[in-house]
């Protein structure tokens, strides 16, 4: 036993079960805590006892190893080590003796030992310390406390006055508990509960780990501190060792450390228990009737034992699912070839899903069957037809593995088709892995090709500019066949947009894939060309993009081809919520949804989604748009895909209908993952969510530098139209803020000209209300309102109610700058109406706010016109802050802070900085 020193760093996601341990622990004096291994109960234990310390509390800490459960009364020395020798000197001599024996031969015979005076001992040790001083006593690891200490601390405890306060923690590994008899009956249990996937992302990033797999390893992780950050570094040793980073819906290795992590959470179950999960991890959707059936009697009873470890959850149907998808990875692989073979025929003979019979009799042999091969080639058909592609690409491997050697030609065949299901499902390793089989075979090139394309279309965004080769042998494979020639090409346009963020390329590449799929006669290709060039098209500006996409809306296609984002009908969708068709968009995705959702591409309902949301967002129905946006969110993790969407989504909607502060982490987040994954379009959406949020939280200096950076991207991305991303009317709004409104003018006449000639209504709306504002700051106070004023009629007619709630919050700045504050006070009124009809919480929270002016009761003079720039320096300056401090503050040079309060003393008629208070605290 150890006294705690110093202040251990708080686990991530741990702050409120930190305050419910010192709640419990104030309340009760008893708390016990409990978890599966790596959960985090010692870094949360660690602060509870940092906390106590600071209180000036003795905090006395035992921590005890595995080792130490066999060695009779070694906690107890332990405990009894650590105690100063003060607390001794007013024990008995039978009492001290008993602990002098017990300190220097904790290993030696305890025949002889007094063991009465050594619980009189302990109990007088805790006595004596709680009279100096409150008492804090940590066991940490109580599962491997020896029963002799056990059994004195217990009697100990029952004596000890209320000063001493007792946390207990422990994991449960197939053991009796001993937290409940230590703390006494009836203990306040609190159990560590498991990271969100948020959490898990902030894990990651601090220990330097790549946050855009945060939702495959939540997944996979079940939300445990150590086994995230195992399979973290598992996948992260995986791609150095490739030389690339892992896709998002590759399978993670349960290799190494992450598999010791799994193996030490399974062994919290006992041996029947494990059989039995086996059998679990091997079944697709196992039940526990369906384990009964494959030979498990008691499969509830032990079932049960692996929920009490937090291994599955039994759902009340007798679903089993486990907590952590590594857990059945590392079942199946610790289990030798003979036993997951029988499992697997166990498991044929007891499902009642034919699929799935087939599959398990696949795994069950290792031996080519020529009528086994042919079945399972007919599963992987039906699967397809059910949307499951990643089904149908395993089976169709397993179809090409059991095909014996005289039946080349349909080993082949099977492989190529394994591989395009792989590239429908985005499943980047079976399609690799099938890839290789098609090519190290004597193949066609046209099956040659396929098989390519099959590993460019799972390959993720990121992936896309790695696969420069993969694209040359495609082009040179393909010659001679233009309906080839132009799927190669197709894709190309795809990778100059996504990966190398080129739309003059995208649209020319586009060119050329339409006229080879129209001279090879494939007028879906031609489809999906016409779609490229429409959507190339709009981002340049060209007017001419809505003939281009009607003309490919004209041709046949199917209901949902490959990817939904290069479907006509969905860019006619990005269209319409581009123009401010929002009625027409919804109609539309609604149509949409139930269609991706029987393909079974978890991107492509993720796609509908994201519009949905922004549909909604725009409609003003935050309620619904967060619901979708959830759900998007929600999908990313179940399906692995990558997060940088999703959190861009959940960052817009938190932004309007939700919280200021977690739409500025899931922005930050979204901006993490998008650089990882050089996934330029999305970055750029992220920093404009967070130049949203620093903008409309008053942090107009931040806003400046992250809209400026959607500035950059947006130039780089050679993107001319302002609908697609509308981000030029905040960067003017926080130039304004930033006392920088002649440069705002600027930004919104160049781009006022482009959206007018575009015809972009609702953009030259957005743009006037930004420059009402800069009216306003130039001193023409009567056009910035009767501007606002028509801009907020404006936005009533597109039926943008945040857009017009936003303008009316602007009016009411400007009318409260120029003094007039019941005009100011019926337009914050208004605006505080249209954002709660619409849930826009923050927002309405914003409209309740007073103005920068008038903060803290400051009301500035009636002859002053500061601007909100020079009204954040004033008060900064008035309350203590240096030139430094301010300009540190303000993200300015300090040369422009001395050059901004100088103007400040003028306008206020003040030559001090005892005068600036003086002045901001007048009337």
């Amino acid at each position: 036993m150890v006294a705690a020193t110093g202040h251990a760093d708080t686990s991530v996601g741990h702050g409120e079960l930190i305050k419910a341990v010192d709640r419990a622990l104030t309340t009760h004096g008893r708390a016990l805590l409990t978890g599966p291994a790596g959960a985090g109960r010692t870094e949360v234990v660690r602060a509870v006892a940092a906390a106590a310390e600071k209180r000036r509390e003795t905090v006395l800490c035992l921590a005890p190893e595995a080792a130490d459960q066999w060695i009779p009364e070694a906690s107890a020395a332990a405990l009894l080590a650590s105690v100063p020798c003060g607390a001794l000197e007013q024990l008995s001599g039978p009492q001290r003796t008993a602990i002098a024996l017990l300190r220097r031969e904790a290993d030696a015979p305890r025949a002889g030992r007094d063991h009465i005076a050594l619980r009189l001992a302990v109990v007088e040790v805790l006595r004596t310390l709680a009279a100096r001083q409150p008492v804090l006593l940590v066991l940490d690891n109580a599962q491997w406390l020896d029963a002799e200490s056990t059994d004195l601390l217990r009697f100990a405890l029952r004596l000890t006055p209320p000063r001493v306060r007792v946390l207990v923690a422990e994991c449960v590994q197939g053991g009796v508990p001993v937290g409940e008899p230590l703390c006494g009956p009836g203990v306040l249990a609190i159990r560590v509960p498991p990271l969100g996937a948020d959490e898990v992302a902030e894990l990651l990033l601090q220990h330097g780990l790549p946050a855009r797999l945060a939702g495959r390893i939540h997944q996979a992780s079940g939300g445990n501190p150590r086994l995230a950050l195992a399979l973290g570094h598992s996948l992260a040793e995986a791609a150095e060792a490739r030389d690339s980073s892992a896709h998002h819906a590759d399978t993670l290795p349960v290799s190494g450390q992450a598999r010791e992590v799994a193996r030490r959470l399974l062994a919290a179950a006992p041996a029947p228990a494990r059989r039995t999960l086996l059998l679990a991890a091997l079944a697709t959707r196992p039940t526990i009737s369906l384990l009964r059936r494959a030979g498990r009697p008691d499969a509830e009873t032990e079932l049960a034992e692996a929920e009490r470890a937090a291994l599955v959850r039994v759902g009340e149907d007798g679903t089993v699912e486990f907590t952590a998808g590594a857990l059945p990875t590392a079942l199946a692989a610790d289990a030798g070839w003979p036993e997951r073979a029988a499992g697997h025929a166990a498991l044929a003979a007891a499902v009642d899903d034919p699929v799935q019979a087939v599959r398990h009799r696949a795994l069950a042999v290792d031996t080519p069957d020529q009528w086994l091969a042919t079945e399972i080639t007919e599963a992987a058909a039906a699967c397809r037809r059910r949307g499951q592609r990643a089904l149908a690409a395993e089976l169709g491997l397993l179809a090409a593995e059991r095909t014996p050697s005289w039946l080349a030609g349909e080993e082949l065949a099977r492989l190529v088709t394994a591989a395009e299901d792989a590239g429908w499902a985005g499943r980047a390793d079976l399609a690799r892995r099938a890839t290789r089989a098609v090519l190290a075979r004597d193949a066609s090139p046209a099956d040659r090709v396929r098989a390519r394309l099959a590993v460019i279309d799972a390959a993720g965004q990121q992936a896309l500019g790695a696969l420069d080769e993969t694209f040359a042998h495609a082009m040179d494979e393909a010659a001679g066949d233009p309906s080839l020639q132009a799927a190669v090409q197709l894709r190309i346009a795809w990778k100059h947009n996504l990966s190398d963020g080129d739309p003059v390329r995208s649209r020319d590449a586009a060119a050329r894939a339409g006229a080879l799929a129209a001279l090879g006669g494939d007028q879906v290709a031609e489809a999906m060309a016409l779609t490229v060039r429409a959507r190339m098209g709009r981002i340049l500006g060209d007017p001419g993009a809505e003939a281009i996409l009607a003309e490919a809306l004209a041709l046949p296609a199917p209901e949902v081809p490959l990817g939904m984002r290069n479907a006509p009908q969905y860019l006619a969708v990005r269209h319409a919520l581009f123009d401010d068709g929002l009625d027409d968009a919804r109609r539309q995705l609604m149509v949409l949804l139930p269609a991706v959702q029987r393909t079974g591409s978890a991107e492509d309902v993720f796609e509908v989604l994201r519009s949905l949301t922004e549909v909604e967002l725009r409609s003003g129905r935050c309620e619904a748009a967060s619901a979708h946006a959830r759900r998007a969110l929600d999908l990313t993790i179940d399906a692995g895909l990558s997060p940088g969407p999703a959190w861009y989504v959940a960052a817009m909607a938190e932004a309007m209908g939700g919280s200021f502060a977690r739409a500025e982490g899931y922005a930050r987040r979204g901006i993490q993952a998008s650089q990882e994954e050089h996934d330029q379009v999305f970055l750029s959406r992220s920093l404009h969510a967070l130049g949203l949020v620093e903008l409309a939280t008053g942090e107009a200096a931040k806003a400046v530098a992250t809209l400026r950076r959607v500035a950059e991207l947006e130039a780089a991305q050679q993107v001319v139209d302002p609908s697609i991303l509308r981000w030029h009317g905040e960067l003017a709004e926080a130039l304004i803020a930033a006392d920088a409104p002649d440069e705002a003018a600027r930004l919104l006449a160049s781009v006022r000209t482009v959206a007018v000639g575009l015809g972009r209504t609702g953009v030259v709306a957005a743009l006037d209300r930004a420059r009402g504002l800069c009216l306003s700051a130039q001193g023409d106070a009567d056009a910035a309102v009767h501007l606002l004023e028509t801009t907020a009629q404006r936005f009533d007619a597109l039926q943008l109610p945040l857009e017009r709630g936003r303008t009316l919050l602007a009016l009411a700045r400007v009318e409260r700058r120029r003094r007039r504050r019941a005009p100011a006070r019926a337009a914050l009124r208004a605006a505080a109406e249209v954002f709660d009809r619409a849930g826009a919480t923050p927002w309405t929270e914003l409209a309740g706010e007073p103005a920068p002016g008038e903060i803290a009761g400051a009301q500035l003079p009636a002859a002053a016109t500061l601007t909100d720039a020079e009204t954040r320096l004033a008060l900064l300056v008035s309350q203590g802050a240096s030139n430094q401090e301010a300009a540190a503050k303000l993200f300015l040079s300090v040369k422009t802070v001395e050059a901004r309060l100088t103007r400040i003393y003028q306008k206020l008629d003040v030559r001090s900085r005892a005068q600036l208070v003086t002045a901001l605290r007048t009337r």
